[in-house]
């Protein structure tokens, strides 16, 4: 199904110069934060710069308008992240060209695991690139932050990373984005349940496909394709600030974000035997880009936590008894 959806598409644009490259990013970034916070929202943007370094060394700038996005790091987060646009006029001739709208994602508090946080979080977009072809495509940057408090200044050296906007992934498989709701279960069967899948993996409970709660939604050759995003929530980043997510108002029987809890719909049993195969047959690839994130720990015991994490999904993954019991009795019927 999946390929047979690939070769309609072939012929889709390529992706952006920005994103073809995966070498950090040197970056500089130079605002207040206080004045994003409150004085910006989803229509108010404030002019700022983005310098960055290109492949020969030197450094180029791009005038930008910013906001700040996230309604639970925006309240609650030091470092908002920020969604970024950039006229095309600006972004021709540039790394930049293609991107008019930006996300760039940080640390949220000034904390020592923050720029660890950043690289799982990373990590786990990463791994969901292994996993389906529809996906946001991202470019992790090294920062220095120019902090404008009043007449003084702070520097902030922190880690971080784009991701590209919906339209782009549109762009590239001449689809549509939807912005109405669709029930995982009128979306296609095995992307819905691949995407429970790799939230599984990765121990999200943050995300509803139906509401379109961190969940994008495309229409690609008929059928209805998640595209998951925001994973700070989840058990493998576990970030000194998450909490178990109650959509909805519903109460999960978890009490640790670390906790794994299996939120797909009942499916054909084909459909997890198909899925539980790929996801399998993908282990090797994606242990492998979990290591290629291992120089930018800054301490090298939250790389070893992150990485037993995902290991530990593929034992469960691999043992009968579990998978049925952790996954096919535990999927929802409502």
């Amino acid at each position: 199904m999946l390929g047979q959806v690939m070769e309609v598409t072939s012929a889709a644009p390529k992706t952006t110069k920005l994103f073809l490259n995966e070498a950090l990013l040197p970056i500089k970034l130079n605002y207040s934060i206080k004045e994003l916070k409150s004085e910006t929202n989803d229509s108010i943007y404030v002019q700022s710069k983005l310098e960055y370094q290109d492949s020969e060394g030197s450094w180029d700038t791009l005038e930008v308008k910013i906001r700040a996005r996230g309604n639970f790091r925006r309240a609650n987060c030091y470092y908002a992240p920020v969604k970024m646009k950039i006229k095309k006029a600006e972004a021709n001739g540039t790394l930049f060209k293609g991107n008019k709208e930006l996300k760039l994602v940080f640390p949220c508090l000034t904390e020592k695991a923050g720029n660890d946080n950043v690289i799982e979080e990373y990590m786990a977009y990463k791994i969901f690139e292994q996993l389906s072809p529809y996906h946001f495509k991202t470019r992790l940057f090294d920062a220095e932050f120019i902090e404008e408090r009043g007449r003084k200044q702070k520097v902030h050296q922190i880690k971080g990373f784009f991701i590209e906007d919906i339209s782009r992934i549109a762009k590239r498989f001449e689809c549509n984005r939807l912005k109405r709701s669709v029930h995982p279960l009128q979306q296609d069967g095995h992307c819905s349940t691949r995407n429970a899948f790799f939230q599984f993996m990765i121990g999200n409970t943050d995300f509803s496909t139906g509401h379109q709660h961190n969940e994008k939604l495309l229409f690609v050759d008929k059928k209805t394709v998640p595209v998951p995003y925001d994973f700070d929530m989840s058990g493998l980043v576990n970030a000194s600030y998450s909490t178990v997510s109650q959509i909805g108002g519903e109460t999960l029987p978890i009490t640790s974000v670390r906790e794994r809890l299996y939120r797909g719909f009942k499916r054909d049993m084909q459909v997890y035997d198909d899925v539980r195969a790929e996801f399998l047959s993908k282990k090797e690839q994606i242990m492998a880009t979990v290591d290629t994130l291992q120089p930018y720990f800054e301490n090298s015991n939250n790389f070893d936590m992150a990485r037993s994490y995902i290991e530990d999904f593929f034992k469960l993954l691999a043992n009968d008894s579990k998978f049925k019991l952790e996954v096919v009795t535990a999927a929802r019927i409502k």
